[in-house]
């Protein structure tokens, strides 16, 4: 059986969420389905299970969610990839400047 705690930490890579996270940022993750319009997720595509992204919630859809990212110049989320499973919620950043998210 596999432990999993309601809390868990995930390190930002990549620009899809500039200006809002950088490369480099650590998140502390909630875990839950309880998802509101506007949160920032850290979810995976159904199309893409083995890829594990951190976007914003825009809205409910197919029991997923429309994913995307705060940088409009890239499209690596819902506009590619379609609906994702949300895993949790980011609650709030602790690194490099820490910085209430949820």
């Amino acid at each position: 059986m596999r432990l999993q705690l309601p809390l868990f930490a995930v390190l930002v890579h990549g620009p899809s969420m500039a200006p809002t996270l950088r490369t480099g940022d650590a998140l502390v993750v909630r875990r839950t389905q309880r998802v509101r319009e506007g949160d920032i997720v850290v979810a995976r595509f159904r199309s893409r299970p083995d890829l594990l992204v951190v976007k914003r919630a825009v809205r409910a859809q197919d029991k997923g969610w429309w994913v995307r990212g705060d940088n409009d110049f890239v499209e690596d989320d819902s506009r590619k990839y379609g609906v994702a499973d949300v895993i949790g919620v980011v609650v709030f950043r602790y690194w490099p400047r820490p910085f209430r998210l949820g």
